[in-house]
């Protein structure tokens, strides 16, 4: 199929969006890690247009912000009143200058349409030679939708909206997508010409087929193979179902490519999440922004990723890791937390309630359980013990903590950043370590133990506690053995 490159597409996207009842606009809400529009101008980009241009209005600020990230090839076109699609198209005319070529005009708020279904309307409007085609959909429900209405031979006579159709037109099935393929020199005419006497008294650009048909031009219409496609988001329902559907896609094309998704339907994943063959995605899994699963690797189940990258072989279990670095072969989980500026090594182990953030756990390094690791440096092959902390926040500033290759740390050390654990050092456990402590050293930094007996009968009379004391120095005392002094004593007679 032979695609001409169209001359300009043009988003519509200045609506106000007031059934989304939020103080978002409408095309900035997100699906699937693209806004709405991003969506849109993404199918658009695939079409490679000599010009892509936006029309925005309502909450115009925000939008020309999010927009000014998008790509040095999009143009806003400011619609300073909404006063209808018409009016919309007739600005952009007015702002840019005629089009010579085919105009593609679409909306903001259409994330399920592909590039692919458009390069199909571009197709039938070159092959047809039509000054107009309308991208149409038989659907169940046309409610909200302006109808297509066709002649006794199938050719478009005229859309009309919803609002101005008589019963017999809101019958009709075939619903208007709002897609439209121009001639761009009839529609620069024509759009000039659109009435505004309707029920809304706007400027309707469906209004520009009846112009150009009743001037004898060819009108004609491309029919969406899937109906979904062209439907568009007008609130929070909506978007969930529209959610759903690309989400759906996503997963598809992975499975398809070579990675194993356990259970799609809990499994959800943004458009710029990149997966290798191999990989195995298990249920309850959420994958976000720019997130790479390795080869071989294995992630969740209930586990949520965003921007994170996870090595060939690893395993993620369990855990919520945003913008970490884990090594191949590694190891994460159950119930860990890898916050921003985590990286692991190879064959490294974040274990069971491990919590790290801006931390490199060196090859083969492991932290096994209930432990914080915040602003530190871990060597090769070092192991540290459970419930150890990391001290890095001194209430104004953040300090590093150093441990070298081969260490040791105990379980339940205190490291009081900054301080540095030199390569093959041990510290004892329960350690408080103030102090570097030397290669191959081993620091010992608690108090030593002194047992108060009968402490606890004398402050804590009358408690369980006192009452098991006292039972059991009477059962050791009964348990004592018998001294030779006592057998005589008790054999006199």
């Amino acid at each position: 199929m032979s695609v001409p490159r169209p001359a300009a597409v043009i988003v519509l996207a200045a609506g106000e969006g007031t059934r989304m009842k939020s103080s978002t606009p409408k095309v900035l809400h997100e699906l699937c890690g693209r806004a709405l529009v991003d969506h849109m101008l993404a199918a658009a980009r695939g079409l490679s247009p000599e010009r892509l241009i936006i029309v925005i209005g309502h909450a115009r600020e925000q939008v020309e912000a999010h927009l000014a990230g998008s790509g040095p090839d999009a143009r806003a076109v400011v619609q300073e009143e909404q006063n209808g699609t018409g009016h919309a198209v007739r600005t952009v005319l007015e702002t840019v200058g005629t089009i010579a070529g085919t105009v593609l005009v679409t909306y903001g708020d259409t994330p399920l349409l592909r590039t692919e279904t458009l390069a199909e309307l571009l197709a039938t409007h070159a092959a047809e030679g039509n000054a107009v085609t309308v991208l149409t959909a038989e659907v169940p429900d046309p409610t909200g939708y302006g109808r297509i209405i066709r002649d006794t031979t199938g050719a478009v006579l005229a859309i009309v909206e919803e609002k101005d159709a008589s019963p017999e037109q809101r019958a009709v099935r075939e619903m208007n997508s709002g897609v439209y393929a121009f001639d761009g020199l009839l529609l620069a005419d024509a759009v000039k010409r659109v009435s505004t006497a309707n029920a809304q008294g706007e400027e309707y650009l469906t209004d520009v087929l009846s112009i150009l048909r009743e001037e004898g031009h060819r009108v004609g219409a491309h029919v969406a193979a899937d109906h979904v496609e062209v439907e568009g988001v007008n609130d929070r329902v909506q978007l969930a179902a529209a959610r759903q559907v690309i989400n759906a896609r996503l997963l598809e094309g992975h499975m398809r490519a070579g990675v194993t998704i356990i259970d799609p339907a809990s499994t959800w994943v943004d458009v710029g999440v990149r997966i290798e063959p191999d990989a195995v995605v298990h249920p309850g899994t959420q994958l976000h922004g720019a997130t790479v699963i390795g080869a071989g690797a294995q992630v969740g189940p209930a586990s949520t990723l965003t921007d994170t990258t996870v090595g060939p072989g690893a395993v993620v279990r369990n855990a919520v890791c945003d913008h970490a670095e884990i090594g191949p072969d590694a190891s994460v989980g159950p119930y860990a937390y890898l916050r921003p500026g985590t990286v692991l090594g190879r064959k490294a182990k974040a274990g069971t309630y491990v919590e790290m953030k801006n931390a490199r756990l060196g090859d083969g390094s492991k932290v096994p359980h209930l432990t914080y690791v915040g602003d530190a440096t871990i060597g090769e092959g070092s192991n540290i013990g459970a419930s150890s902390v990391f001290v890095n926040y001194d209430g104004v500033d953040k300090h590093h903590t150093t441990i070298g290759d081969h260490v040791r740390v105990g379980s339940d050390n205190m490291l009081i950043a900054p301080v540095v654990v030199g390569d093959g050092a041990y510290t004892a456990a329960g350690s408080v370590i103030t102090n570097d402590v030397p290669p191959g050293a081993m620091a010992v930094a608690r108090a030593r133990q002194r047992n108060v007996a009968g402490w606890v009968e004398r402050k804590r009379p009358g408690t369980a506690a006192a009452r098991a004391a006292r039972e059991a120095a009477d059962q050791a005392a009964d348990q004592a053995p018998v001294t030779g002094d006592e057998d005589e004593r008790g054999t006199d007679g």
